[in-house]
């Protein structure tokens, strides 16, 4: 799976080192949840760009430079564009870093991720555990060692999670990256992790502690300001945990909360805090936050002017501006801060973007207003359009005079006709879409080669003339506050139009 290195050189008395074991970290490419729908229905999350390069690509960058040897890369839905993406890669071509892909259509959890890389015995050590959603610069020295340290004394020691200080907002009670509110008990001295708990699963609000954690511990720390980054230092024996109980689906939920109130085994999980960048894209407000680290820098030296993560050289300007070469943008175009500007896209007369994602090969009119936005590949967007806060994925036509409104989502290839206003966070796919609202435990089934359970008969249609929508049905449905962001918080009331199949043109055909 990858030759073993660098132990033979290394002078050391101390048997374990002589008898090295690469440093192998385990990336799920697959999130199992629903959050990015229905743009996941067509194209894997990590596969999704962020800012100027894909999410796995954040994720593998940082293992490399991290020290790690080998990747086993979990793939399930959409599998087969994760594994062409890998392969045609750099890589599968570094000289002192193996990625080996391990597909499977029958998972629908991470659990079962797990069980089944745990019967392929790859894992031969301490191990790296991370999705492949992941942005940090940390190093793993530090976390490794801690970890290596207490396994001496302490085999029960078996994990290590990486956590960081949060500042939850007192309205939302949520994290910048708009998660929910996570509760932590921690031993101060030894860092044990004793109780985990995230809001969510605690309707009324209320934490009961069992008093048995104060039995033998003269101290105890209760954290909310703590920010789990899903980054585990594992030892091999995990594996074994989930193959034992499959009840074991959820890493955080069923397996991290079953082993830390399992007093028979006694296994026991501690903390890291680590006060360098890690992050997890886990919805759109945490996909927006990241973005913008990303832009202001905080996430050095992953950002867009370094050349390892463009196909054409980027280059930082003035306020957090970045520009890649072939640009064309006319002299009375406005580009604010915090802006990054692809290859081969053409900005017209008067059009102003701030704070936004251009990717490649957009054509942008003339007189365009784009705020906070994230335009990804070879969209178009004629004359007098106004974008604030949307994502648009790649290929998109946008006719003239087009309103989108704050946290629109327009998936791939889909057109919006001659001034139509997209109500705010409206989600709209050209793709039928499930009946059934899956959890976010729940597999999404969209590859082709598994089609889509429970499709829903598509209708009604979008008709547009002028301006104005005619023959609608809608769904109301309010975007969970974790999915909001910049690209807005949740209104009282808000448009889903996630059942649409057409794509919208001035002359309202279909």
């Amino acid at each position: 799976m990858g030759a073993q290195k660098k132990g033979a050189s290394r002078a050391s008395e101390d048997p374990v080192e002589l008898a090295h074991v690469p440093l192998q970290a385990i990336l799920l490419a697959d999130s199992f949840t629903t959050k990015f729908r229905p743009i996941t229905l067509e194209r894997p999350k990590v596969l999704l760009p962020l800012v100027n390069a894909p999410m796995i690509r954040y994720t593998l960058a940082w293992l490399e430079s991290a020290g790690v040897e080998e990747v086993f890369v979990f793939c399930c839905a959409h599998s087969k564009q994760i594994i062409s993406y890998l392969e045609n890669s750099e890589w599968f071509s570094q000289p002192n870093f193996t990625v080996t892909t391990i597909e499977s259509h029958d998972s629908v959890s991470a659990g079962d991720a797990l069980r089944l890389i745990y019967e392929r015995n790859v894992i031969h050590g301490d191990f790296v555990l991370i999705s492949g959603d992941t942005v940090s610069n940390m190093s793993l020295t530090q976390v490794l060692q801690e970890h290596k340290e207490r396994r001496k004394k302490d085999s029960n020691a078996v994990m290590t999670i990486v956590i960081k200080r949060s500042k939850p907002s007192q309205i939302t009670h949520q994290s910048r990256l708009g998660t929910d509110e996570l509760f932590m008990a921690i031993d101060p001295n030894t860092k044990q992790l004793l109780y985990y708990e995230d809001k969510a699963d605690h309707a009324k609000g209320s934490i009961y502690l069992d008093k048995s954690l104060l039995a033998d511990k003269s101290l105890i720390s209760l954290h909310i300001d703590r920010q789990d980054c899903f980054i585990d230092i594992c030892s091999p024996e995990v594996l074994s945990f989930f193959t034992d109980n499959f009840d074991y689906q959820h890493l955080r939920r069923h397996f991290l909360k079953g082993l830390l109130v399992d007093d028979i085994m006694g296994y026991k999980i501690f903390t890291h805090e680590t006060h360098t960048y890690a992050a997890r894209i886990d919805n759109f407000r945490s996909y927006d936050t990241i973005s913008k680290d990303i832009i202001q820098r905080w996430t050095y030296p992953l950002v867009p002017d370094v050349k390892f993560f463009g196909d054409s050289s980027t280059k930082l300007e003035r306020q957090g501006m970045y520009r890649a070469s072939g640009i064309g943008q006319s002299r009375s175009a406005q580009i604010g801060p915090f802006t990054v500007i692809g290859n081969g896209t053409e900005i017209g007369d008067n059009s102003k973007i701030s704070n936004s994602v251009i990717r490649k090969g957009c054509s942008i009119g003339s007189n365009v207003s784009i705020e906070g936005s994230y335009i990804w590949d070879n969209v178009t967007i004629e004359d007098g359009c106004k974008l604030r806060h949307a994502i648009v994925c790649d290929g998109v036509i946008i006719k003239s005079g087009a309103v989108l409104e704050p946290g629109v989502v327009l998936c791939f290839k889909v057109m919006i006709g001659h001034q139509f206003i997209a109500p705010s966070y409206s989600k709209v796919s050209l793709l039928q879409q499930p009946i059934k609202q899956d959890s976010d435990e729940e597999l999404e089934y969209a590859d082709n080669s598994t089609g889509i359970a429970e499709i829903s008969p598509l209708t009604h249609a979008l008709n547009i003339s002028n301006g104005e929508t005619a023959n609608r049905q809608q769904e109301t449905q309010c975007w969970p506050t974790s999915e909001s962001s910049t690209l807005g918080k949740t209104p009282e009331t808000a448009a889903s139009v996630e059942n649409l199949r057409c794509a919208l043109d001035s002359n309202g055909h279909k």
